[in-house]
């Protein structure tokens, strides 16, 4: 009879948690979680390109020490942020980790437009294979993120919906941060670099030189 019970009870709570989305709120933050650690991959790949990126870079363009210590410093920012999977559940965390990746992100794209200006540089093969390994990067990054934002909606929309939000706050089930939409248009607007360097300014014209002065009168003749 005690066995009975038990398993009608147990029957009774998985209809519940089957009816009541608790197994889709658990499937689909699974899928962010998957997601998330597909996102933290891909971006680790490209961290790992920036030294010998720079490296080369500074063979060929030393001078440009401005745009060099700028990726550096983006690196050494986004090494220090944690990529927990708590970090999801945190919208300050996930919000320095956003804009220390669009800081990195933009720092590149600047290196990039740089190494525009040094032929030599851009004939380098080591700087094409690093070039092209980025370029691939940040294509599985994109991938990569687009298919987070669109599981972090999807288990943002079933916390909302009733009644599977009650059984969110049951659980303390709460929506997850997602990567902005401004932020998306700050990654994607190329960075604006001018190379023009500015006119010398003229030479100060030269002083007119004086008139000459007008010749004696002759001396009148002498008889």
């Amino acid at each position: 009879m005690h066995k009975f019970l038990v398993f009608t009870a147990a029957a009774i709570v998985a209809a519940f948690l089957s009816g009541c989305g608790y197994n889709d709120l658990q499937r689909q933050d699974e899928q962010v979680k998957s997601g998330w650690s597909e996102v933290i991959n891909q971006y680790q790949r490209r961290a790992d390109l920036v030294p010998n990126l720079v490296a080369t870079v500074k063979g060929y363009a030393a001078q440009e020490e401005r745009v060099l210590t700028e990726v550096t410093r983006a690196r050494a920012t986004v090494g220090s942020i944690q990529a927990t999977p708590e970090l999801i559940n945190d919208p300050q965390a996930f919000a320095r980790f956003q804009a220390a990746q669009a800081q990195l992100s933009s720092a590149l794209s600047r290196l990039l437009v740089v190494a525009e200006a040094y032929p030599q540089l851009k004939s380098d093969q080591n700087f094409r294979d690093l070039q092209s390994q980025l370029e691939g990067t940040e294509n599985r990054i994109a991938v990569a993120r687009n298919r987070y934002i669109k599981a972090v909606q999807e288990f943002n929309t079933t916390v909302r919906s009733f009644p599977t939000n009650l059984t969110a706050m049951l659980f303390k089930m709460d929506v997850k941060p997602n990567f902005s939409v401004e932020n998306e248009k700050a990654i994607s607007a190329p960075p604006t670099v001018d190379f023009s360097k500015p006119a010398p300014a003229p030479a100060p014209a030269p002083a007119p030189a004086p008139a000459p002065a007008p010749a004696p009168a002759p001396a009148p003749a002498t008889k």
